[in-house]
């Protein structure tokens, strides 16, 4: 008899999931409430960053965060009516930026984000999703030698985990984006990196193989979980009542609920995030470029370049603020002059964020029949083909070929 699963979130892990258990020969239907790519997977910043092994709370940051809040030209924004509700998981969160704390993050995550590419192109292969995977390099622009070297702590953790990357100066810089070449005086050329040059499309594509394979996509809100014997039997959305032999939950930012209803108490926020797109560029670079001095990703994407960044803690169902996106238009004309576009379109969209920075990965002793995968913070994209396929190989009964002791959720059971 062929097994069933729900995967419960289409995003990049759940497509992911949801594409490799059909490999392995499973039933599956993808649960979502807006439909593929809705939500981050379609707003990240397009990059497969191998190297971004390094968490947002790193050493200093308690200290400086205060002064970040207070400027507009930082990234980093609050809704001050939403304090009340962030403060307790802000003091978990706060709690990790030591190096003790970074050096354990760098080394999990590198494991689970080294070969990203690879990843996605075993996910895409052999079908038009594959066109949108590029191997590039991810380049880190520095205003100054000065600012590249108070980063030392960050790339000495990289090279300390094996990653690659060349330091360019004066005449090196030739070899740069001609799109970048004297902007930056110091740039930082990531090696084996990549980028996916519309993350929509990619997921939309990744569906419709999905369902021409006998997917099925079911477009709804679940309301519930239904439990049978000690196993999660099905879900109830607001269309339906759906029941498998298996159930994953990859639902980003939208998982925290859904962790409480699985007996998970994490500490878990959405962290917001903005991007603002350039459409139909006079011209436009070919590698993706993190501006060190704002902390935003500038990407070259089909008929436009998006410009991705900020964070800030304001919840699920609050609207989009204009300082956020004003600061990344500020940081748009600033660094591209002499770029005309027939628009700007703006975007807002949610991060899930654990305390630890950390994402869950792998099934519930709670439920023998449930897995999860989500709080993959701001690498959601880079880490999404190969956390949904280590699930589909879990479902399967396969042993994932790395150590998933720091990804596990049930550190959280009570």
């Amino acid at each position: 008899m062929i097994k069933t699963v729900l995967v419960a979130g289409a995003g990049i892990v759940g497509m992911s999931t949801a594409i490799w258990l059909q490999r392995y020969g499973y039933r599956v239907t993808l649960v979502d409430q807006a439909g593929p790519a809705s939500g981050t997977s379609y707003g990240n910043a397009g990059v497969l960053a191998a190297g971004s092994v390094i968490p947002v709370t790193t050493p200093g940051l308690l200290t400086k965060a205060p002064g970040m809040l207070l400027r507009s030209s930082q990234p980093l924004f609050m809704r001050p009516s939403y304090l009340p509700k962030l403060v307790p998981f802000l003091s978990k969160y706060l709690a990790h930026a030591n190096r003790a704390h970074v050096e354990r993050y760098a080394a999990a995550m590198s494991h689970l984000l080294y070969d990203t590419v690879e990843q996605h192109r075993d996910l895409a292969a052999g079908t038009a999703a594959a066109q949108y995977i590029n191997d590039e390099d991810y380049l880190f622009g520095y205003d100054s030698r000065a600012a590249y070297e108070k980063d030392q702590f960050a790339w000495d953790i990289r090279r300390k985990n094996g990653h690659e990357f060349e330091v360019l100066e004066g005449s090196d810089l030739d070899a740069v984006d001609s799109f970048y070449r004297r902007r930056f005086p110091v740039v930082v050329a990531n090696k084996n990196h990549g980028k996916i040059n519309d993350p929509g499309a990619y997921i939309r594509a990744l569906c419709k193989v999905f369902q021409s394979e006998g997917g099925l996509l079911h477009i709804g809100k679940i309301q519930d979980l239904i439990k049978t014997n000690g196993r999660i039997t099905g879900l109830l959305t607001d269309k339906a009542t759906m029941s498998a032999d298996h159930v994953v939950f990859t639902l980003g930012p939208w998982s925290g609920e859904i962790a409480k209803k699985l007996g998970l108490r994490i500490p878990f926020e959405s962290e917001r995030g903005y991007h603002i797109e350039l459409v139909n560029p006079s011209h436009m670079p070919t590698a993706p470029m993190m501006v060190a001095s704002g902390k935003f990703v500038v990407t070259p994407m089909i008929g436009r370049i998006r410009l991705a960044g900020v964070v800030e803690f304001g919840g699920l169902s609050a609207g989009a603020r204009k300082a956020p996106l004003n600061l990344l238009k500020k940081n748009a004309l600033s660094l591209f002059p002499d770029v005309s576009f027939d628009r700007i379109d703006e975007w807002l969209g949610h991060r899930p964020t654990t305390a630890n920075s950390l994402p869950l990965i792998g099934a519930l002793r709670a439920f023998e029949n449930v897995f999860v995968g989500f709080g993959h913070q701001h690498v959601g994209l880079t880490g999404g083909a190969k956390t949904g396929r280590m699930i589909a190989q879990m479902i399967d009964g396969q042993t994932p070929n790395m150590d998933l002791s720091e990804f596990d959720p049930n550190v959280y059971a009570h």
